[in-house]
């Protein structure tokens, strides 16, 4: 099913593309068909440097249950330190 529900947020970080590192300023969280990972519908997470072109992406495809995984090793990893 796909939803076109995207969020869009406004961030700062770094990611590493093609053979470099680059600055990241935005990101993309939705539920779609994959372009590679071999699943009918995956959780796509997408951090863009838009000022760069297009080759500073960095996408990422996974099951649901990855998606939750990875978020709660996030929010674990988040919650073992004060700030």
């Amino acid at each position: 099913m796909c939803t076109y529900l995207t969020e869009h947020l406004q961030t700062t970080g770094s990611g590493k593309g093609p053979g470099r590192w680059f600055r990241f300023t935005e990101a993309m969280v939705y539920y779609d068909h994959p372009q590679d990972a071999p699943l009918e519908h995956s959780v796509n997470l997408d951090f863009l440097a838009p000022a760069e072109g297009p080759s500073a992406r960095i996408a990422l495809e996974m099951s649901p249950e990855a998606a939750k995984a990875v978020a709660e090793a996030i929010m674990a990893t988040l919650g073992s330190f004060p700030g």
